[in-house]
């Protein structure tokens, strides 16, 4: 987590400042419900607020306390006794450390889905604009790397807008799953706190009951909300690598925008790099590497113990800060693409025709030729056109047993770029709506 990958919003999230914050208020509102039971003194419940919630806790102080004590919390705890004075004593009764971690961990996770979820909100607008600004757009679609058939290149950010409306339902599911409280005490069994302290405290903070949290609560949560924002950064790099495909001189389809001023290379003057793009197939790395931790932070020893806690410290700020600023260059990327569409037809343009093959090879079986003759008549004119020996459909006029079955309107017919857009629109109401 550096600043040249980071945006501040989420950084604060995963600031010691706010986990200290976070840590007081569960304490606080599980004085509340402790109060209402009559366990604490209701005016000690008030002191706690008044005074703990007007407190500025001293990150540094916290931190020497800590060097001390080797805990974290009971450090806190004593830093914030400083504040409250005698009414400390009923802060954290009934309670364990991980009824603290654990549900500050939740609602700093709960936050960072937030923020994501509006970063992906924001990329599908990006998306959608240049889509329909593009829907009719000809281009060659390739498989292998190779000219296969005609496309849009509104299709091509078609599919990309399904695929991250797809990681949004997925995003959704996944923060819904890891927003829960515990507050059940030592090895879970709620036998010094009584569970409707937990379920006042999930309530004031926006979560919901772990069933059962045997101290922690279950990693499996953890797992799939970082298996989930993997999915999202393969998604990021599948975008960001068609984009920089499309950005080489050979192809120069689309390009990253370039800004007056903008230096490409310190050696070469001429050199427009696809920097941004090729920096998200980096930044997607650094996301996918929570994934396989997190996944082995699953099995714990018996109720709990903590060899997933130094990981987590690690890898959640990491992997939520890299996404969040990855999606946010994503989206500047789609806004400001510049599009070729003339390299685009040059390029379709460039195998001499050969794009209408199948075209061709299904009109012959219409008309009695059996595939396999198809298939061989179609390719015999085709790969001299590969070879840069003539143009498709001239060499196709040309060829004897084709022209027995098809006249030469027929073949003219079948290099009609439309043809292969027919279709377009159904698509993209499948994906953006009849809207």
């Amino acid at each position: 987590m550096i600043p040249r990958y980071s945006r501040p919003e989420m950084v604060a999230i995963w600031s010691p400042e706010t986990r200290f914050r976070i840590w007081f208020e569960i304490e606080a509102h599980a004085c509340d419900a402790l109060a209402e039971l009559g366990v604490i003194p209701t005016s000690a419940a008030k002191t706690i607020w008044e005074k703990g919630g007007a407190a500025k806790f001293d990150v540094e102080k916290i931190d020497a306390i800590e060097r001390e004590v080797k805990h974290d919390v009971i450090a806190f705890l004593t830093h914030l006794g400083e504040f409250i004075g005698p009414d400390a004593r009923f802060v954290h009764q009934g309670m364990t450390s991980s009824d603290v971690l654990d549900t500050t961990l939740a609602i700093q996770m709960s936050r960072a889905a937030d923020l994501l979820l509006a970063d992906i909100d924001a990329l599908l607008a990006a998306i959608k604009r240049r889509a329909f600004e593009h829907k009719m757009t000809p281009t060659i679609g390739r498989s292998h790397g190779i000219h296969a058939e005609p496309v849009t290149f509104g299709l091509k950010l078609a599919t990309a807008y399904a695929e991250f409306a797809r990681n949004r339902e997925r995003l959704v599911a996944a923060r819904k799953d890891i927003a829960t409280c515990a507050i059940s005490g030592a090895v879970g069994t709620f036998a010094n706190i009584d569970p409707r302290v937990e379920e006042h405290v999930a309530n004031a903070l926006g979560l919901t009951i772990e069933p059962v949290s045997t101290q922690v609560i279950p990693r499996d949560r953890h797992a799939m909300f970082f298996a989930t924002l993997g999915v999202i950064a393969s998604s990021i790099e599948r975008l960001a690598i068609e984009i920089r495909h499309l950005q080489r001189s050979e192809v120069l389809e689309a390009e990253e925008y370039f800004s007056p001023g903008q230096k490409g290379s310190s050696a070469m003057p001429h050199k427009r790099n696809p920097v941004l793009t090729e920096n998200l197939t980096g930044l997607a790395r650094i996301v996918r590497a929570a994934v396989t931790p997190a996944l082995e932070n699953v099995a714990l020893w018996h109720e709990r113990d903590i060899s997933h806690s130094s990981v987590e410290r690690m890898f959640a700020p990491d992997a939520t800060v890299t996404l969040d600023f990855a999606l946010a260059r994503l989206t500047n990327v789609i806004d400001k693409l510049v599009i070729y569409p003339e390299n685009m037809q040059k390029n379709l343009d460039r195998l001499g025709g050969l794009v209408h093959s199948q075209r061709v090879m299904l009109a012959l079986t219409q008309k009695g030729v059996s595939r396999e003759d198809s298939y061989r008549l179609v390719q015999r004119n085709a790969m001299p056109v590969w070879r840069g020996e003539g143009e498709f459909k001239a060499l196709l006029n040309a060829d004897s047993e084709v022209m027995a079955k098809l006249s030469t309107s027929e073949i003219d017919d079948l290099f009609d770029l439309g043809y292969h857009f027919k279709h377009v629109d159904t698509i993209f109401r499948r994906v953006f709506g009849e809207a």
